[in-house]
């Protein structure tokens, strides 16, 4: 799909109110000459493309109400010399990041941009670390920055921009990649540098098609701008699913987990909130399929959540993890994770793509969380793999659950056991929900709610 909104349409197509900002401290650079490198005809291009699109400059920005939620939005227009970014380009994009910084507002851009434009050389390409610098100041001040990447999306606006964002989603056919159509190898593959492309590889969060557009980047604004307050505490511990009463030996523990039966974690999800906004990918290229992650709503409050899905949880995984809730507590909001897995995937694929350092970001994420974190076991919880989502001090099981340092039968063969000692093992290792209390890992055993019975 060729997206070739104008500025002003793509912003009259997401937003109910719009008022443009023209900042004081933005200078008016070269509009009555040849640019910073004198390049012939770079003036003449420049008055073109004012007289075909209207426009002084290839982005417009100012205050913005979508759905009710308010912003700071930036647009970009294609059609004044592709996007292009140069120096008068920079001036409008810090001035756009310092309002919301200023007035503690989500920036929200609408990208549409061949990248640096070459009229200004090196002048136009360090603008890029005026918008990385400007980005990183709001960043630190805490408001969220959500992305909207329109055809195309390449080149340093992709790269600062675009997957700078905290949330990243994109309208369906979009061109999205760091290499532009006429610059990338004859031989490259056409899919990767696609919005679907790109989220298959786990670097951006959604393709939305534009009628739900609105909608969608309404629900995040409410989700991003209206952190949870400390004094509700931390995310309240869902009521269990299952009727199934507490296990009697440690082996009935790891059969009732593993029961295909048991409800997962979509089903916990989707108990919990009203709505869910998820967040996918590890931004180095990979997704897990067996994790669901992102925000949701519930009783009018935003709750992060990072859930497992009762696979072995893959690298990408855990450093998605680790993205959520260390976005999640930048912007002040409670975490809950749900822990059902067989432990860390152990294959040599998962080796390569750094399993070891990705758990270990995980752990550090929850370790250094300001926000408080919940956390319930729901099925299984092997080693360290499950270990690392779970919230220290604050975990609670269900009746089908066990957590064990490792599931019974490794723990046989580590311990040069036959496999029929496994049974006995899974009693010595003590994983039993009653016996995570007692031993004062898990804080209760949560069973299903009463009322509905």
């Amino acid at each position: 799909m060729r997206d070739r909104l104008t500025a002003r349409a793509a912003i009259a197509a997401l937003t109910t109110e719009f008022e443009e900002l023209v900042e004081s401290g933005v200078a008016d650079h070269d509009t009555d000459g040849d640019g910073p490198l004198s390049w012939a005809g770079y003036a003449d291009s420049r008055a073109r493309a004012a007289a075909r699109t209207g426009e002084e400059e290839s982005v417009v920005h100012g205050l913005a109400s979508i759905g009710g939620r308010s912003c700071v939005l930036v647009s970009f227009e294609f059609g004044f010399l592709g996007g292009s970014l140069g120096r008068r380009t920079g001036d409008l994009l810090e001035a756009a990041y310092e309002a919301a910084r200023t007035r503690g507002l989500p920036l929200v851009s609408l990208i549409a941009t061949g990248g640096s434009r070459m009229q200004e050389g090196m002048v136009a390409l360090t603008q890029l670390q005026r918008v990385a610098r400007a980005s990183a100041r709001l960043r630190a001040a805490g408001p969220a920055q959500l992305a909207v990447l329109r055809d195309p999306t390449t080149g340093g606006g992709w790269a600062t921009l675009g997957a700078g964002a905290d949330v990243i989603l994109a309208l369906p056919g979009a061109q999205v990649g760091f290499a532009g159509s006429r610059v990338r190898p004859a031989d490259a593959d056409p899919h990767a540098y696609t919005a679907e492309g790109q989220l298959a590889a786990g670097q951006i969060d959604a393709v939305v098609p534009p009628d739900e557009l609105p909608e969608t980047v309404a629900r995040w604004l409410q989700a991003l701008h209206a952190p949870g307050s400390p004094a509700l505490g931390p995310a309240p511990v869902p009521d269990a699913l299952s009727a199934t009463g507490l296990p009697v030996t440690g082996w009935d523990a790891v059969r009732q987990a593993r029961s295909p039966s048991r409800p997962r974690a979509e089903a916990y999800l989707d108990a919990y909130f009203d709505h869910r906004l998820p967040l996918g990918g590890d931004r180095c290229g990979g997704t897990d399929p067996g994790l669901r992650c992102g925000f949701g709503r519930r009783d009018g409050r935003t709750i992060a959540y990072v859930a497992q899905c009762g696979t072995a949880t893959r690298p990408a995984g855990y450093r998605t993890a680790a993205r959520v809730i260390r976005l999640a507590d930048r912007l002040g909001v409670p975490v809950l994770t749900l822990i059902d897995t067989p432990g860390a995937a152990n294959d040599a694929e998962a080796e390569r793509a750094g399993a070891g350092a990705a758990i270990a970001g995980t752990f550090a994420a929850i370790a250094e969380a300001r926000v408080p974190v919940t956390t319930l076991v729901i099925g299984e919880g092997g080693s360290g793999g499950a270990l690392a989502l779970a919230a220290p001090g604050n975990t609670y099981v269900t009746q089908d659950s066990y957590f064990s340092v490792i599931a019974p039968e490794s723990a046989a063969a580590i311990l040069k056991r036959t496999p029929d000692e496994v049974r006995a093992t899974a009693d010595q290792l003590r994983l039993r929900p009653q016996d995570l209390v007692e031993l004062g890992i898990a804080r209760a055993v949560v069973r299903p709610d009463p009322s509905e019975d």
